[in-house]
Order: structure tokens, then sequence, then C-alpha cells
């Protein structure tokens, strides 16, 4: 099998990145893979002594194809980091799996993730695919092993150049888009954290990369597709991560059943799945107060 590169980012969170390479060398497919690390810079002082310990740690690693690193002299940021980093090697490789430094894989997860980019790769309308499903209920009648949701994962996902080149994190065309009441709506079927998570990254409230490949998929009609059964959890949700506040409502049982890459004609995207998706992502009353003042109503002024 051809593997896809796996590219992963990591800061200054030394054990749990020892926690990612090890999950990942239990994978059959390390060894046949080529790794690229790309390590972010100290924010300021405070952040050197990790830093340092996961470069000397990055530095010893072995069990893959081969392993590339990229050092950054600045800290760059997690959204930054992943846009360069993803499009400097999806462009030369035609394919992609990315890793962040808080996440554990089953020992079959490579496999999974290099059979669905080969096996989809000509389905336009898959635009990502990730070994992490959100813990939405899924019907115990549900048939296929791997479903479609209109929400991109940043959580173990790989993605192809064709899809990744029609990727605009300018989103150039966010004002047009805030005037066309339908286009939110249909956004938010992903989610209703989306709208204003988007508007967040436009009022520089956040730098989130994530929201952006997300409205990539809304532009595009596309889909992520995931397994039924997850094959990624994060431990960066200990509250240790500078992106992901500490919850417990994203954990989720991993399993190392390889799921069977159904034809696309299975896959139509389920409405109970993505009323699910929705559900899960339905906003308190008290968020969607808090988001009307202190996002939507200061957009508003700023325009």
């Amino acid at each position: 099998m051809e593997t896809a590169p796996i590219v992963l980012f990591c800061f200054n969170r030394p054990e749990h990145l020892k926690k990612t390479i090890e999950a990942l060398q239990q994978n059959l497919l390390a060894a046949q893979s080529d790794l690229y690390i790309y390590a972010d810079g100290a924010r300021h002082e405070r952040d050197e002594a990790k830093v340092n310990a996961v470069r000397q740690y990055i530095r010893t690693i072995t069990g893959f194809k081969k392993i590339e690193i990229i050092e950054r002299t600045q800290n760059w940021g997690l959204a930054e980091s992943v846009i360069a980093g993803v499009t400097e090697i999806v462009a030369k490789y035609g394919r992609v799996i990315v890793m962040e430094d808080d996440l554990v894989c089953t020992n079959d997860y490579l496999d999974f993730m290099n059979q669905a980019l080969n096996k989809y790769k000509q389905e336009s309308t898959i635009f990502s695919v990730s070994g992490y499903l959100f813990p939405i209920d899924v019907p115990k009648n549900y048939q296929p092993e791997l479903c479609l949701l209109p929400r991109a994962s940043s959580w173990g996902w790989g993605t192809w150049y064709d899809r990744w080149q029609k990727a605009d994190f300018n989103v150039s065309d966010f004002e047009q888009f805030m005037q066309d009441e339908t286009a939110k709506k249909d956004f938010m079927k992903g989610g209703e954290d989306l709208l204003p998570m988007l508007v967040k990254q436009r009022l520089g409230m956040i730098d989130s990369w994530a929201v952006r490949w997300c409205y990539t998929h809304f532009k595009n009609q596309a889909y992520c597709l995931y397994p039924i059964r997850s094959k990624i959890q994060s431990t960066g949700i200990d509250g240790a991560g500078t992106n992901v506040r500490y919850t417990h409502r994203f954990k989720t049982i991993i399993s190392d059943k390889m799921p069977v890459m159904a034809e696309i004609e299975q896959l139509k995207a389920n409405e109970y799945l993505q009323k699910s998706l929705q559900k899960f992502f339905q906003l308190t009353p008290q968020r969607r107060l808090i988001n009307y003042f202190k996002v939507f109503r200061r957009w508003q002024k700023s325009t």
C-alpha cells in the first residue's frame, strides 16, 4: 500500500507527545510511513524549558520510514503552523495524515486512514477523512461502518492536495456570507458553534484553522468521512493545551476493529446522524446570549 506521510505538530508538551508517538509506533504501517514533525518555537521564556524538552525528545524518535524535523525559531501558533505545514507536505505527496501532540491512536489507525485516502480519492464530495467521531448518537440499525458528516474534524485527520487547494483561509467572501441568512443556517448544519467561531476568527478573537477548514467543506457542499467507532482519543482535554478547553464532552471509546470501506452509494448523508451532530454542538441559551453581545454585536459595530 502506498502510504500517506504523517505530519505531526508539537509545541511544549513532551509527555503528551510521547504518548502520541508511542501509539503511532504500534501501527504496522509506521515503518512504511514518512513522519514530518513541525516543532513550534517558544512564545516566552516560560515555554523554553518544555519546548527544549520536546526538541530533545523528537531527535530520539525511531520506527518510521523517514523522519524529518522542522524546528521553528519563533512561535507560529497552531493555526499558521498547520496551514503552512499541511500545504507544504500535501503538495509534495498529494495526500497527508495530520496529527497533533495530544492525540492517541489505535494500532490500526494508519491502516484505516490510508485505506480511506486511497479508496475515496476520486470522490469529490469527500474533502477529508478523520479517525475520530464525535460522541454522537448512532442508531443501532445504521448499517455502514463509516459515515459522512458536513463538519470537518481536527483530531487525527487527512486530506488530498486538490481539496486542500480549495481552502480560502482568508475567507474572502465573509461579508457576503454574513448577509445571507440561508447560507448561515446551512453552515450551522455542522454545528451551531461554527458561525460564532467563524465570526470570532474574523474579529481576531481566536486563531483557528479548523473553523476555516469547516467553512471550506460548507462552501463546497462537501463532507468529512468518519468511522462509526473512533480510532483517536485526545489527551489534551486535561487543560494543558492552548486551544482546547477542559471538557469531558469529547471523550469517546476507541476501537481497533477495522471498518469495512463501503461504496460511496452506501454513505449518503444520513439525516439522523446530521441531527445528532447538531444536537451535540447545540449551544446553551447562556452561550447564545454571550455570543450575541460579545461576538455578533461586535461584528455589527465593526462593519
